[in-house]
Formats: structure tokens, sequence, C-alpha cells
């Protein structure tokens, strides 16, 4: 019996079903739907999802994976609702631009499809007019607004799916390596979800989440659509569209539905401080905030203190700002920083850090800050493993293991399943941190993404932070990757990219070439081999907006 489902039927189902649930449709004609409505449309669905009307339309056979392209979340919600109750996964597919090569996309997407063995694609709209693309290469699909079935003819049952049945295949971002599926287990999701429901110390009659993230991420999906969701929390979702059209709107929802939780990656509080700086006084009300998670990148110091700076004037408190880590290893979340105490940074000794592997306290020399992003998660244990797999002590740096109920059983791959964890259960994480004297957790990068140059171990975010501070460059848009040695280059090295305004212009190039150098040189003491200086939109990044970092390296080094 699947204790997720059974805690999302008694939200939808219970005292709570009909007085909580969606907003949508903002800014142009904002809807509200209760969680028991948002239930009863997914009973209907799923009936007509096991019962199709014709043998045209393929019937979802209990336990079917499905993928889901769709991009509103009126219809994502009750849709996820339907296939779970039908006893089988969603996969959100990552979904085109009006840039996107639609031949690549379908190419990549029935390579995925295939990966996950999905019996079918649920198409919504905008992503309806894709039905031809599908229809060519042999995918069966059903139109979301065609599933009109008989909500009492499905049983509200939660024993409809096992704890060890897969709930989420969450497609990676693909920004490092071959796309892949993360397979998350019901009992995976009850775990996360209670964990982080703790220790944001929700309350689900007082709290109200305001969000615009991709439903094909994880912190969208699971943070703001099936926690609320499962736990009946009112939530307030738009579309990452329409963020991306009017920044503003995130903060003039917050304040219109007293929203007191949302969430996003820094580049996003980075860009939602320069648009409250045009906000005149009394225009808005950010006093309700009482969580303002900073997560899913590394967390920027500046970017937040640049945020809680221009939200002062609106009621803003800088407490609120919560960092975070997580992965969708773990569902979503690994570690919360304490609610109420906002951004903590652990100032260490650069030269300690770079040739000891170590997180000595600052003290009068060259400084390295990492925000602290908390202790780990409830039911969540972490560990830091250095070479020959010895376990460090605190402020020793190493490799990242994890280990819990949350922590995924593997990953579906193009080659295959395969486990994520090792004989004792400790999965690990790809990322270089250390756990600090209270046991809070600080990331320092990936591991494979360290520069390595005169015996000291150089972080990329080190770099970008100070090459983003370059007047001209665009904030979230800067990217340093590392250039092996080899090929006529007697030593490791790296380069930098940044996307600018003025890239059209030489002048202005070299304006902004300058001071990238200038201020990377001054923070790490190390001359970049190149600064590429590019037009808005050229890095190359994942569907879910994170740069991509192999991919920008290829760009820097292939022939020219």
């Amino acid at each position: 019996m699947s204790r997720f489902l059974a805690a999302m039927l008694e939200s939808a189902t219970g005292a709570g079903g009909d007085a909580r649930g969606m907003t949508t449709g903002e800014p142009r004609e904002a809807a509200w739907r209760s969680w028991a409505q948002v239930h009863r449309a997914a009973r209907g669905a799923a009936d007509a999802l096991r019962r199709p009307r014709d043998d045209a339309e393929p019937a979802l056979p209990f336990g079917g994976a499905v993928g889901v392209l769709a991009g509103e979340p009126a219809a994502i919600a009750p849709t996820a609702q339907a296939v779970w109750l039908c006893g089988g996964s969603v996969t959100m597919l990552h979904q085109p631009t009006p840039r996107t090569d639609l031949a690549v996309w379908a190419e990549d997407t029935v390579a995925t499809l295939k990966m996950v063995d999905a019996s079918m694609v649920l198409l919504g709209p905008p992503f309806d007019a894709l039905a031809p693309v599908l229809t060519e290469q042999g995918v069966p699909f059903r139109i979301l607004d065609s599933l009109e079935g008989d909500p009492d003819a499905v049983t509200a049952a939660a024993d409809v799916a096992d704890e060890d049945d897969t709930a989420l295949l969450q497609l990676t971002s693909g920004s490092t390596a071959a796309p892949k599926a993360v397979r998350i287990t019901h009992a995976n999701l009850r775990a996360n979800i209670g964990a982080m429901v703790t220790a944001s110390e929700l309350d689900v009659e007082r709290d109200r989440m305001v969000s615009w993230l991709p439903l094909f991420h994880d912190m969208g999906m699971v943070g703001f659509l099936t926690v609320p969701m499962a736990v009946g929390l009112d939530l307030v979702t738009v579309t990452p569209a329409d963020f991306l059209t009017r920044p503003r709107l995130w903060a003039e929802l917050i304040s219109k539905y007293r929203g007191t939780v949302t969430a996003a990656p820094n580049f996003a509080y980075a860009v939602l401080a320069r648009q409250l700086a045009r906000v005149g006084d009394g225009e808005l009300d950010l006093s309700s905030l009482r969580i303002a998670l900073n997560g899913a990148e590394p967390v920027d110091p500046a970017a937040v203190g640049a945020f809680t700076d221009a939200g002062a004037r609106f009621g803003l408190r800088p407490e609120s700002v919560l960092c975070a880590y997580g992965m969708a290893e773990t569902a979503l979340g690994v570690a919360f920083a304490p609610v109420h105490t906002g951004l903590s940074v652990d100032r260490v000794d650069a030269e300690a850090l770079e040739a000891h592997r170590r997180a000595t306290p600052a003290g009068s020399g060259q400084v390295r800050e990492f925000p602290e992003l908390g202790p780990p998660l409830p039911g969540i244990e972490v560990r830091v493993v250095g070479t020959g797999g010895r376990v460090l002590g605190p402020r020793e740096v190493g490799a990242l293991h994890l280990r819990g109920e949350a922590v995924t059983p593997g990953y579906l791959t193009l080659d295959g399943p395969r486990s994520t964890k090792d004989g004792d259960g400790w999965f690990d994480t790809g990322d270089e941190g250390y756990l600090t004297d209270s046991g809070a957790v600080v990331v320092c990068g990936r591991t494979k993404d360290v520069i390595i140059m005169g015996g000291r171990n150089i972080y990329p975010t080190d770099i970008e932070r100070a090459a983003g501070e370059a007047d001209g460059v665009r904030a979230g848009n800067v990217v340093a990757v590392r250039i092996a040695a080899g090929e006529g280059r007697h030593r490791e090295s790296f380069a930098v990219a940044v996307e600018a305004k003025g890239a059209g212009s030489a002048d202005a190039v070299k304006t902004v070439r300058d001071d990238v150098i200038r201020r990377v040189v001054s923070a790490v003491g190390v001359r970049p081999t190149e600064v590429a200086v590019l037009a808005p939109g050229a890095l190359p990044k994942t569907p879910s907006g994170k740069l991509r970092r192999a991919a920008t390296a290829d760009l820097l080094t292939a022939p020219r």
C-alpha cells in the first residue's frame, strides 16, 4: 500500500479538501479549484485512461509508464494523480521552445520514451500541436482534453500501488552527461515530502505556496505541485513563460495572495532584485513571505543580499531566505538551512581549502565564502569520503555521499537500469563539500569540474561569481570550464564564457573581457586562458534553464 497516495487521498477527501486548492491562470484569468475538485477530475481521467472510448485510443495498462507533455499546471495536477490512480509512473518530458529543432527534439524524446518503456504520451496545451510529430514517430498518445470518464468508476483506495513501485521517472538535466531518468518510488516521495514538511515547518492551514517553476524539473514537480497536493496546501502557480515574460509577476503574486513559501534557483532572485528596484514604494507587500528557498544551483551570497536589500522596502524579511541542497536522486531535498535564520555564510581560508582540502575558518589571508545549507533532512545521512574511501571528519573536503529512505534505488539509462547505491546503501552524489562542526552541509562544487592548477583545487563557482560582477555581464550567465592538459597545453587551465549585451561591439567586448580577467585574477590568483564574450542566449542550457558546463567546454575548445 502506498502511504504517499494515502496521504494525497486524505488531503483531497478530508475536511480540508474543499477549503484549499490551487489557483492558476494568472495573470490573464485566475481560476481556483479545490483539491477535492482536482482529485475528482483525476478519477475521471483515470477511468478514461483505463477504458478508452474506441480502439483508436490506447489504454493505459496497470502500472504503465506515461510521458506527460503539457504546459499548464491546471492540467498537469489531475493528470499526474490519474496516472498514479492507475498504478502508473509519470515522466515529465522536456518541453520544446520556439527555438527548438523539432526533428532533434523528436529524436531525443523517442529515445527517452524507449528508455522509460512508456506506454503512451499525454499531450496538453500548448503542446497538443505536436500530435503530428508523435504520429510520425509512431508514439501512442492521448489528448488531455479528451480524458473524460466516470469519476465514480475509479476507487479512491491507496492500495493501487506499493511502496516500492515507481511514482516518478525524473529526467536529469543532462548538463554534464547523457540524460537518464531517476526512479522515484512511492516510498521515496513519502519519506522526502515528510522530511521537507518537518524541516520547513509547513503549516497546512496557514501557508500558501507561490511558484512559477517548470514542472519538468524536480523542484517544480515535487516541491511545488506534489507536496501541496499530498498535504493539502494552498498553491498559486503560473508557468515559467509567465515569469520570464514579466519577472515582476512573481512578486506581485506573493503580494496579492499573501504567499508565505516560494522557491527558485539563485539566478531568479538576482533577476527579481533588479525588477524590484524599479517598483515604487507601497506597490508591493512581501511581508507575508516566510520562506524564499534558494536551491537547484550554487547559492551566491551577493545575489541573496541584492534580493533581500531590494525587497526590504516592501516588508521582505532577510531571514526568510532558506538555502537548500537537493537533487532528484532524493526526490528533492537533502538539506535545508534552519528556517527563520536567513543566509549563513561559512568563511574559510582559501589556501587551506585549495592546497590541503580543509575548510579552516578564515583568518587574515585570502577567503572563500560558502553558504551553509543546513543539517541533513530527517531520515537522510550525509558523510564525506576522501581518497581511498576514508570517511572524513568535520571541515575535511571530499565527496558527499547520502543514505536514507528518500534515496532512489536506481536510474533508467539508455543502456538499461543502473543502481545508485553501494553495498551499504550509500549514494555518491558527485559533489564535493564538507560538514561544519555543527553538522551543516556545505557544497563546494562538482568533483569532475574542479580545476587543479599548481597543486591548488579551484572551484568554478569562485571564478563564475567573480566574473559575474564585471560590468555588462548578464546575471547568472557565466560559465567557467576546466581545460585539461594536452594538445600543446603543458598544464591544466580554465576558460570563462559570459553573456553580455554589448557582445556585438569589439570595444564593448574588450572592456568586458578585461574586467572579467581583472576580477578573476583578484579572486583566485590565476588568469583564465580565454574569456569568451557571447551574445545573450548563446550559452548552452538544459531544458530546465541550467547552464550546460560540458557543452560550454565543447563550444570554447572547438576549432575555429
